[in-house]
């Protein structure tokens, strides 16, 4: 049993990379590289089924688009191998891996046609003309574009020059489609339409995608699974759901959506009641917890967890109205409490009498939902 969790109502989360029972498309194993002495991914493994949408999900400067680039071949590991198949391809040159690969700069030839730069790689392998027109024009079709072709790619949208380079991708084949963060520069109405394009798009084509991305609200959207990382090191691995509603530590619960991060000391810890003191307050926690008193945690409180009430409760705050936020579909309040700010999420429908600022509400927390951490693990 894992320290902290309550062992009748909680699955503990999977902390590294997943063991799979069928054949991987891809492995990683023990893959380690520096840059000047200085640990870039630091010893990682992992399995890729075929047909999966993964997403490497971390900060800037974490590992992921380096070890992206270590799938192609770009760069080559200082430790550790590369499986495709269960073939070693860690040596392999990247033009003769049968990847596709798309940038966050699409590195288009602006004085080329759609058409032109969708085949420009079956021209170099000298294919025949009319099989080059002929997988173009399919290609067009399959990314929404088959009415471009003639276009140049100045005189598209964004969002469709990103569909080109997508095009240009998959006209080739690969058996695995390796994207580094190709959306980052789109605004946000048309980010959120491309990826819905692109998660459907992989269904269509249904072959391996892996998504390198510093948005946790993309990687959720999109995956089938997600591989968090930090400094170089794979920390949880996942499908959505279960790596935003059972994160592995305090840097997952932070990370993958919005939280309330506090900090915190035990006071008790007995007869199934685990009571931790915060700031000027406390939160009991019924359940056996292994920690000992005084023991510092950190502990994770979504804001949709949080509920606002009229009635008694042991696991009511009183509190006063910070801030009141409306965002249509919704309501942001920061609430000052015993435990310190909070912050909680209602449908705009369920709070049009609660949360004036100024006002002193009472806010309840769900104590099954409550996530707590060794302190040390958010270090």
């Amino acid at each position: 049993m894992e320290r902290g969790e309550v062992t009748a109502t909680v699955t503990p989360p999977a902390a590294g990379p997943r063991v799979e029972q069928q054949a991987s498309k891809l492995a990683l194993e023990g893959i380690t590289f520096s840059y000047g002495g200085a640990a870039a991914v630091e010893d990682v493994s992992l399995s890729v089924r075929s047909g999966e949408f993964v997403s490497l999900l971390g900060p800037s400067g974490c590992g992921k688009t380096t070890l992206l680039r270590i799938v192609a071949g770009l760069l080559r590991p200082e430790q550790g191998r590369v499986l495709l198949d269960g073939r070693d391809i860690t040596r392999l040159a990247p033009e003769k891996r049968p990847l596709g690969m798309v940038f966050q700069h699409l590195a288009l030839f602006p004085h080329l046609s759609v058409e032109e730069n969708v085949g420009f790689s079956l021209r170099l392998r000298r294919a025949p003309k009319e099989t080059v027109r002929g997988r173009v024009q399919a290609t067009l079709e399959l990314v929404g574009l088959g009415w471009a072709g003639s276009r140049s790619v100045s005189q598209l949208s964004g969002g469709q020059q990103q569909r080109v380079a997508l095009a240009r991708s998959l006209i080739s084949e690969p058996e695995i489609l390796l994207l580094d963060e190709p959306l980052g520069a789109l605004d946000l109405q048309i980010r959120k339409e491309m990826q819905v394009e692109l998660k459907n798009l992989q269904r269509r084509v249904g072959i391996t995608f892996i998504f390198v991305t510093h948005d946790q609200t993309e990687a959720m959207a999109m995956s089938d699974r997600i591989l968090l990382m930090r400094e170089g090191r794979i920390v949880q691995d996942g499908p959505p759901e279960e790596v935003y509603r059972l994160p592995a530590d305090a840097f997952a619960a932070g990370f993958v959506g919005e939280t309330n991060l506090l900090s915190g000391r035990v006071r008790e810890n007995g007869e199934g009641l685990l009571t931790i003191s915060v700031a000027d307050g406390e939160l009991r926690l019924p359940g056996r917890y292994d920690y000992a008193p005084n023991e510092e945690l950190a502990i994770s409180i979504r804001p949709e967890h949080l509920i606002l009430t009229q009635g008694e409760s042991d696991y009511a705050l009183s509190g006063r109205v910070s801030s009141r936020t409306f965002l249509g579909y919704e309501v942001l309040l920061e609430v000052e409490t015993a435990l310190g700010p909070l912050r909680l999420r209602r449908a705009a429908d369920e709070a049009p009498d609660f949360g004036d600022v100024g006002e002193t509400i009472s806010v309840a927390y769900d104590p099954a939902r409550v996530r707590v951490f060794p302190a040390t693990r958010s270090e």
